[in-house]
C-alpha cells in the first residue's frame, strides 16, 4: 500500500482543489465494489477515500505536507490508527464520504451507475445515529505522559421497552407499500435525449423500508431513548489542545435499530504555570543570581516529568537559552520527545543587605562598562585591515 497520499491520487504536490477531486472521483469510480468485482478492489477504494478525505481539507493538507501522518493527530482521515486515538477508517467511512461528494449526481443518480446499489448505494433501512461531540480537559503532565478519564455522556440508546424496533411488544414493524421496502422509489421522465431515471428516498417510510402502526409507548416509534451513560477514553501521550479522539460506534444509537454513531472527544490541555508549550517543546523561564550567571553553576531546573540538573555557563547573559534535548513533550504516534528550552533571568535582588551591598560596592569599582550594544565587534578580515592601515 502505498503511503503517499499525493501519490495514491496521482497527483502533484501543488495540485488544486479541482485536479484533487477529479483524481479522486476518476479512482473511485475505478474502484467501487459496485463496479469492480476485483477482491482488492473495496481496499483500493477505501484507500484513495482516505486521501481525498486529507488532501479535500486545507488544514489537514497543510498539517500533512509539513509532518506527515503524524501531524494529522485525531483530526485526520487516519486518526484511528493510533492505539485509543480514533478508530480505523474503515469502509463504511469510505462509503459515506464518497455518497456525500456524489451522492447527488444529475440523472439515475447512483443507484442506476451501481446497478441498484447492492453493496453502498442501497439506502434502505435504519439510519446511522449522530455524532456526539464532547470536549476533554487534561492537564499538561497528564498529555505528556498519557491518563485514562471517565466521561459521563448523555447519549441516545436502544430502548429498551421494544428492544430498538420502535413498535409496541407483540407488534412488529411492516414492509412499506410504497416502496416495497426498498426504501427508494423511481421517477422515469422522457425527453428529447431520451428516458431519464431519477431515485429519490421514500418519502412514506423516509428510506428505512418499514413503517411502524403500534409504536412503542416508551420511545414513541423512535427505538431510542436518552441516557447518560460512562465511558472511559485512553488519552495518548503528546495529545494537543483540539486534537480529537473518536470513539467508533459510542455516538448516538439511530432510529429503530440503526447504527450508532461515533464519539468525538476534543482534547483541551490545560495551561501549566511553569512552562510555555511550543509544539512539542516546552520553554521555562529560569530565574539565577548575578552570581551564577558571572561565575556558572549547577542549578536544578523542574521537567515535565520532575527536576533535572542544568549547568549554567559562566558569563551567560540574561535572555539567553539553554536546551536540554528530550526532555520536552512526547511526539504522538512518533518516537522521541521534544526539547526543554530554559531561557535565563539574571535576577535583581530589590532589598540589599549591607553585606551584599558592601560586595557590589567592592565589585562596582572593579568591573568594567558593559558593551555598547550599537558597536560591533569587527570581524576577522577588518581586524586584518585596521592593522596594515594603522
Amino acid at each position: 500500500m502505498a503511503s503517499d497520499y499525493y501519490d495514491i491520487l496521482g497527483v502533484t504536490r501543488d495540485a488544486d482543489q479541482d485536479q484533487i477531486k477529479k483524481a479522486y472521483r476518476k479512482l473511485a469510480m475505478k474502484y467501487h465494489p459496485d463496479r469492480n468485482d476485483d477482491p482488492d478492489a473495496g481496499e483500493r477504494f477505501k484507500e484513495v477515500t482516505e486521501a481525498y478525505e486529507v488532501l479535500r481539507d486545507e488544514e489537514k493538507r497543510a498539517r500533512y505536507d509539513r509532518f506527515g501522518e503524524a501531524g494529522l493527530g485525531g483530526a485526520g482521515a487516519r486518526a484511528g490508527r493510533g492505539a485509543g486515538f480514533g478508530g480505523a477508517f474503515d469502509l463504511s467511512d469510505a462509503f459515506e464520504m464518497f455518497m456525500r461528494e456524489f451522492g447527488g449526481m444529475g440523472g439515475g443518480g447512483l443507484g442506476d451507475m451501481f446497478g441498484g446499489g447492492r453493496r453502498g448505494g442501497n439506502r434502505s433501512g435504519p439510519r446511522r445515529g449522530s455524532d456526539l461531540k464532547v470536549r476533554l480537559s487534561v492537564e499538561l503532565t497528564q498529555a505528556a505522559s498519557g491518563v485514562e478519564k471517565t466521561l459521563r455522556v448523555k447519549a441516545l440508546d436502544p430502548c429498551e421497552r421494544c428492544d430498538g424496533s420502535g413498535a409496541e411488544p407483540g407488534t412488529s414493524p411492516e414492509t412499506c407499500s410504497t416502496c416495497g421496502g426498498a426504501g427508494e422509489v423511481r421517477q422515469v421522465q422522457r425527453s428529447m435525449l431520451g428516458q431519464l431515471v431519477s431515485v429519490r428516498p421514500c418519502p412514506d417510510c423516509g428510506g428505512e423500508g418499514q413503517k411502524i402502526r403500534n409504536r412503542c409507548e416508551a420511545c414513541r416509534g423512535e427505538g431510542r431513548v436518552r441516557h447518560e451513560r460512562q465511558v472511559r477514553v485512553e488519552v495518548p501521550a503528546g495529545v494537543s489542545t483540539d486534537d480529537v479522539l473518536k470513539l467508533s460506534g459510542r455516538g448516538n444509537a439511530g432510529p429503530r435499530g440503526g447504527r450508532r454513531g461515533d464519539l468525538l472527544v476534543v482534547i483541551e490541555v490545560e495551561d501549566d504555570p511553569r512552562f510555555e508549550r511550543r509544539g512539542d517543546d516546552l520553554i521555562l523561564d529560569l530565574p539565577v543570581t548575578f552570581s551564577q550567571a558571572a561565575l556558572g553553576a549547577e542549578v536544578e531546573v523542574p521537567t515535565i516529568d520532575g527536576t533535572a540538573t542544568l549547568s549554567v555557563p559562566a558569563g551567560i547573559q540574561s535572555g539567553q537559552a539553554l536546551r536540554m534535548r528530550g526532555s520536552g513533550m512526547p511526539r504522538l504516534r512518533a518516537s522521541g520527545r521534544g526539547d526543554e528550552i530554559v531561557r535565563i533571568r539574571v535576577w535583581t535582588p530589590s532589598d540589599l543587605t549591607s553585606e551584599q551591598r558592601e560586595a557590589l560596592e567592592r565589585l562596582a569599582e572593579t568591573e568594567g562598562m558593559p558593551p555598547d550594544p550599537e558597536r560591533k565587534e569587527p570581524g576577522f578580515w577588518e581586524r586584518v585591515k585596521q592593522a596594515f592601515t594603522a
